[in-house]
């Protein structure tokens, strides 16, 4: 299991989305992949796809305009 940390800080819309994407596709099962943004509509889009993609979601946390997104990589993907 390794952590892995996805800066989309600056990014809008599609880039925190995609890149977080990009990260599944390339962890493997159990990796904790750490997103760090600050552009607030990808707060709410990207747990919307983990949720699709059967991720599991370890939690979001908020620091002024910066969030971090937390999600784990299940053994099936």
């Amino acid at each position: 299991m390794a952590e892995r940390k996805i800066n989309v800080k600056g990014e809008t819309c599609p880039v925190p989305l995609v890149e977080t994407r990009k990260a599944v596709r390339t962890a493997e099962p159990g990796d904790v992949l750490i997103i760090q943004g600050d552009h607030p509509p990808s707060k709410d889009e990207i747990p919307m796809a983990v949720d699709a993609l059967g991720l599991e979601l370890l939690g979001i946390e908020e620091d002024g305009k910066n969030w971090t997104i937390k999600i784990k990589i299940p053994a099936e993907v």
